[in-house]
């Protein structure tokens, strides 16, 4: 009886030092979680026995529980790296269409070559779609998918509206023979200029130029006038068809005429410096360009683009977007456009309730997908799969889903991971008990032998 207990207590003793080897060997392992040697003595009793003298059978490990403890938190420069402070796991599934889902605290994550979400392992990141606002569309884990990163953003979008807001200095100087002999390479045939950059339909960038030129103070002493250049060519403004009438002038428009017959614009000022009107004008407001055309848009793009420029972004605003006439000098106070170019992606930013938002060259930034966060009713029961990785189980219950920062959930950190939570000081204290309970239960068993000697060597 004592070989066995003896030997018991030997292979609870290598249990021990096998599970505090495997604590100490993973200490800078990322998500690692400790686990614990929990032991049980061994009483065999049966109903005639008697049980104030029976003696104890030895030790069983009784279970290597998991010890889901918070580990420390070391930050880095990778925004793909994620760390959970408190209670969550990550969810991944192996590949695209796998319903095989494995759950980690490992954030070690990265891109592939498709651009999807992935760990060391290969393991696709799991994460809910969201609505363009970035709400979540679902917290179910069954519509959850890989979270891909674009490396573009969606399809060009041609300039239509341009929004100016600026500032014409009453005290401007007439130039003789203005407007006629206008010339964008010449600048002392205008009095002030700003560009703008466009975009046509196939999100190639164009310098939209605008030239402003005081009227003559005689006859309009509050009035200027603009004229519109993309790439060095002059257009005709409020001619949408691109056409031309018999006067000469393109469009047939009242506006003030540059070289060649080509329509420049009005801007009427009251003396207070005030925006009274814009000549010629759209019954909507502002001021369209004539078609680009193939000359300027060689590239194949829609030659029929049109660009307005508006004066008032909202109309029925109390301050209205306008230009004003003060004695003051030239300033643009605003200046934009619709127009977008294809975007490349240029970051990712990730929040701490997982929502993952990537930023593009052209000024966009787009919300992809928030990270699945799933918890356990008994996280002890999780099934190791290695890799620091788990699976549910029957004694884990049902994974739940949800979002990081909301409930139970923990909050996800970008550009940081978890340390493994292991005490290597209080490791090698155990390491050394566990070696001593080894050589008391190695000496009990060399007592057993000496004795069971003595006895076969009595005559």
């Amino acid at each position: 009886m004592s070989f066995n207990i003896a030997l018991s207590g030997l292979n609870a003793a290598q249990k021990d030092l096998d599970v505090t080897s495997n604590n100490i060997a993973n200490v800078n392992t990322v998500g690692f979680k400790e686990s614990r040697a929990e032991f049980v003595d061994v009483y065999a009793s049966s109903l005639l026995s008697a049980g104030s003298t029976k003696v104890g059978d030895g030790v069983l490990t009784s279970d290597v529980a998991q010890q889901f403890s918070q580990g420390s938190i070391q930050f880095t420069n990778n925004a793909l790296d994620l760390a959970i402070t408190g209670s969550g796991f990550f969810a991944t599934v192996p590949e695209l269409g796998s319903l095989e889902t494995s759950y980690t605290r490992a954030g070690q994550f990265k891109l592939n070559s498709d651009n999807f979400v992935v760990n060391s392992q290969g393991g696709h990141l799991l994460g809910f779609p969201v609505n363009p606002d970035g709400s979540s569309a679902s917290v179910s884990l069954s519509t959850s998918e890989p979270i891909l990163i674009p490396t573009s953003s969606g399809a060009p979008t041609q300039t239509s509206v341009v929004d100016i807001r600026m500032n014409l200095p009453a005290g401007a100087p007439y130039i003789e023979g203005a407007p006629e002999n206008f010339s964008p390479d010449d600048l002392l045939t205008f009095n002030h200029s700003t560009s703008i950059t466009v975009f046509d339909s196939l999100g190639e960038s164009h310098i939209m130029t605008y030239y402003f030129v005081k009227d003559d103070p005689a006859t309009n002493p509050n009035d200027w006038l603009m004229f519109t250049a993309v790439d060095g060519n002059i257009l005709d403004i409020n001619d949408p068809d691109g056409d031309a009438d018999t006067s000469g002038r393109k469009g047939g428009t009242s506006g003030p005429l540059a070289p060649d017959g080509v329509s420049g614009a009005r801007l009427r000022f009251n003396s207070s410096g005030d925006f009274i009107s814009q000549e010629p004008s759209l019954a909507s407001g502002g001021i369209v360009s004539a078609p680009l055309g193939a000359a300027i848009l060689s590239n194949g793009a829609e030659p029929l683009q049109a660009i307005k420029v508006n004066f008032n972004l909202d109309e029925n605003a109390p301050n209205p977007n306008e230009p004003t006439q003060f004695a003051s000098n030239f300033e643009v106070t605003a200046l934009n456009q619709n127009g977008l170019a294809v975007g490349r992606l240029t970051g990712i930013d990730i929040g701490v309730d997982g929502l993952v938002q990537a930023t593009y060259s052209n000024g966009t930034s787009e919300p992809l997908a928030r990270i699945a966060m799933v918890s356990f009713a008994n996280e002890q029961g999780l099934s190791q799969v290695g890799s620091t990785g788990w699976k549910e189980s029957i004694s884990s219950g049902d994974a739940l889903a949800g979002e990081g920062g909301t409930g139970t959930f923990g909050t996800i950190n970008s550009s940081a991971l978890e340390q493994a939570n292991v005490n290597l000081t209080a490791e090698l204290i155990d390491l050394i008990s566990a070696q001593r309970n080894f050589q008391a239960n190695s000496r009990a068993l060399e007592v057993d032998n000496q004795l069971n000697q003595t006895i076969l060597q009595i005559r």
